[in-house]
């Protein structure tokens, strides 16, 4: 069962690299977001990116947010290393593990009010979900009925 699990999520990954390959997106040199040196990234620091168009829909749409950067293109959230674990987010949204992404000069165009750079995940991931249509998608056995 955990082979069937690990073939469907690694067919999954590829299946979104090349949807955004074919979009362009990976031909762009990557760069690793920096963080404001006062804002401490201790619990390591990917990145969620979307498209510009999404930005301001999905920034007034979240109850909070750390730091967003942005080039011409997409707008990217710092969240907590890890944050695809057991799903699966929704194209055309890129996930940037390391906060390495595929961006040109991008800035900070949001700090957070406190002293924390990230972007609650799960508030993200179903904002990112409900502006593409795209229904939640957890992995197997995650949010499953309990048994009595």
């Amino acid at each position: 069962m955990l082979k069937s699990l690990a073939t469907l999520l690694l067919a999954r990954s590829a299946r979104h690299s090349n949807e955004r390959y074919s979009s362009g997106l990976v031909e762009t040199p990557l760069t690793r977001l920096a963080l404001p040196p006062a804002l401490s990234a201790h619990l390591g620091c990917d990145a969620v990116g979307v498209p510009a168009r999404h930005g301001f829909r999905l920034l007034g749409g979240l109850p909070r947010y750390g730091c967003v950067f942005a080039d011409t293109g997409w707008w990217w959230w710092i969240v907590p290393a890890g944050s695809d674990l057991e799903l699966t987010w929704p194209l055309p949204s890129h996930y940037a593990r390391g906060a390495q992404v595929p961006a040109v000069n991008p800035r900070l165009i949001r700090r957070p009010d406190d002293t924390s750079p990230y972007t609650p995940p799960i508030p993200l991931y179903l904002m990112a979900c409900q502006l593409t249509g795209t229904a939640p998608l957890w992995a197997a056995g995650v949010g499953g009925a309990r048994s009595a």
